[in-house]
């Protein structure tokens, strides 16, 4: 924690760096040897819990509120861990002072007590504390910054991005932003329901659970919904649909998830007697003068056999199918709302036989 402190710049002290014992009375006049009485100092005391049960505690001290201590209640569940309380405890033989000496003795400080887990946890705290107290001390690192206004920023290598919630925001426009669903989001950051507040840290999810023929397309100026579906031969609905869009508004640097473009980037086509490069461009969605450039040809004339290549990413609304196992042409026709003959026109075939793997414009 004090490393990561460091490195977003915030100035702290530790009362120990090997493993000595404070007293009781040395542990709090050392913590303020450093920065003083002032309401301006935080005082985190460090601590893992026993008595058998399961979870993160945070104890607060009586002369403050418990703001500090409910953020890092929301960062421990971003982080996995589950919270018991929050809370304050009287000293039984006098109800004005705390319970804890760390936070009674440390006079005017913001002083709480962070319990990490249970070492003798019946649930999952031993592992928490084992395998993601790293996790866990970020978690009260990202509530201190939040908390006192400096911007954080995760360490190298760490999955997840945060993000702190501003005016105006809702869980859509953020799930937007980072190319992934409302849901999504709800379920990283344990939300049940769509309510945000300013200043609120939101874990964004890593794109991990994409399919392997799913990649980013990160929106840039003059992109529209139906220029970026084109581009992947992908249908608006479609595009809208995987990205859990309610509209056609888009933003520029906004993350969508779409379809991989396909390696092969061009088609072939075998003329027929009667074709012309006009039908033939039509058939396809592209322009006579794309089909001449690509095929390098100098004049429109055409011979019958002849192979032309057809750019694929000209293709408007025609689509590729490509054939699996069990595929015959009435069931494609009938999933695309189209014909058998239209299929076999637009794809020069002579038989209904298909083979797996084959590639069908529909």
């Amino acid at each position: 924690m004090a490393d990561r402190l460091n490195d977003l710049g915030i100035d702290n002290a530790l009362t120990r760096t090997s493993d000595v014992t404070l007293s009781s009375d040395d542990r709090p006049k050392k913590t303020q040897s450093f920065y003083g009485t002032g309401n301006d100092v935080i005082v985190v005391s460090n601590h893992i819990n026993a008595g058998g049960g399961d979870g993160a505690e945070i104890i607060y001290a009586l002369r403050n509120s418990d703001n500090l201590s409910r953020k890092i209640a929301n960062e421990f569940i971003k982080s996995g861990q589950n919270v018991r309380k929050y809370y304050q405890r009287r000293l039984p033989s006098n109800s004005s002072k705390d319970y804890y000496y760390m936070l009674r003795n440390t006079p005017n400080n913001e002083s709480i007590i962070v319990e990490y887990g249970f070492a003798d946890s019946n649930g999952d705290d031993v592992s928490q504390i084992k395998n993601n107290w790293q996790g866990l001390a970020e978690a009260v690192v990202r509530a201190l910054a939040d908390y006192i206004g400096v911007p954080y920023k995760a360490p190298a290598g760490m999955e997840s991005n945060y993000y702190i919630v501003k005016k105006g925001d809702t869980l859509y426009s953020i799930a937007r932003n980072y190319g992934v669903t409302v849901e999504e989001l709800k379920r990283a950051n344990n939300l049940s329901s769509n309510t945000l507040t300013v200043g609120m840290s939101l874990m964004i999810p890593e794109v991990t659970d994409n399919l392997e023929d799913e990649e980013i397309y990160i929106v840039k100026a003059g992109d529209t919904l139906y220029k970026i579906a084109g581009k992947y031969n992908m249908t608006v609905n479609e595009l809208k649909a995987l990205n859990n869009l309610t509209s056609n508004t888009l933003s520029i640097g906004q993350k969508l998830r779409v379809v991989k473009e396909n390696t092969q980037n061009s088609y072939t086509y075998t003329v027929m007697a009667g074709d012309s490069l006009y039908s033939i461009a039509k058939k396809f969605g592209v322009t006579v003068d794309d089909l001449k450039a690509i095929n390098g040809k100098a004049s429109n004339l055409l011979s019958i056999g002849e192979i032309l290549i057809i750019p694929m990413q000209n293709m408007g609304t025609n689509r590729v199918h490509v054939v699996e196992p069990g595929d015959t042409l009435y069931n494609i026709a009938r999933v695309y709302g189209t014909t058998v003959e239209e299929i076999k026109r637009l794809n020069n075939l002579s038989s209904n036989n298909l083979t797996i793997g084959m590639r069908l414009y529909v």
